[in-house]
């Protein structure tokens, strides 16, 4: 068992300073690092024992706080166990803060995330990896696109509004994107239903990107989240499988 060790850290970012969570092998070596971007219920117990899992791995695992506009994490408090059908005010507190977070802020900060791993001594040089769930998920394809030369692999999981008829919709910026990619639908997923999923499956076709896009049969939006209502065991040890066979091709 790989010795993991953790900490918080502060990340200056050309707006303010974004508070996050670092992981790594305490073993004193650089190791590819990951910028894991957090779902919507922002970062979390739950998220940090998701990046501790993967720096157990061999990965370096970077989790900003892309809420840090709003206040430092927890920006609102949160449940133990999180079910937004029983608490219709999460989703009324987490709205704005999702309407603030545009492309351009978002962008700038994913800017501020990587020279953050590239300069630090626990990263070994050369490009990194995304994973992103929900709202981390559409994060991790900007990044890859605005980013070409610094992103090696991303991978989304229930992602939603990936390929919508937005100008800025994620899916038309696939032509600038160089990492190989990896998408798992949740099934019962209305902010990514079918028509999207085609949609951007034709775009990456398209753009030649290299890319899997998997359906996560009979799992929600959020599967992976185990502080949710949502979760599902099965599909989160899935993505586990899928998300470590991507960075062991490409990081």
């Amino acid at each position: 068992m790989t010795i993991v060790r953790d900490m918080a850290l502060d990340i200056p970012t050309p707006d303010g300073v974004a508070d996050a969570y670092l992981a790594h092998p305490d073993d004193g070596e650089p190791h590819p690092g990951v910028l894991l971007y957090m779902d919507a219920f922002g970062l979390r117990p739950s998220l940090k024992a998701m990046a501790r899992r993967l720096a157990e791995h061999g990965y370096t695992v970077l989790v900003p706080n892309v809420f840090y506009r709003s206040g430092r994490a927890p920006v609102i408090e949160l449940p133990d166990h999180i079910d937004p059908s029983q608490r219709p005010e999460i989703f009324a507190q987490l709205t704005p803060l999702l309407q603030a977070l545009t492309p351009e802020p978002a962008m700038r900060d994913a800017g501020a995330y990587l020279a953050h791993l590239a300069a630090s001594p626990l990263v070994t040089d050369g490009p990194v990896g995304t994973t992103g769930y929900c709202l981390g998920g559409m994060l991790g394809v900007r990044t890859a696109a605005a980013f070409p030369d610094r992103i090696a692999a991303a991978a989304a999981f229930h992602a939603g509004r990936l390929a919508t008829d937005a100008e800025d919709s994620p899916h038309r910026l696939v032509d600038r994107i160089t990492a190989e990619l990896y998408f798992g639908h949740a099934d019962h997923d209305s902010s990514m239903p079918a028509d999207q999923i085609k949609k951007l499956e034709q775009a990456l076709d398209a753009a030649g990107v290299r890319y899997r896009s998997e359906l996560y049969e009979g799992a929600h939006h959020g599967y992976t989240q185990a502080d949710t209502a949502a979760y599902d065991a099965e599909a989160d040890e899935r993505h586990w499988r899928d998300l470590l066979e991507l960075f062991a091709r490409t990081l």
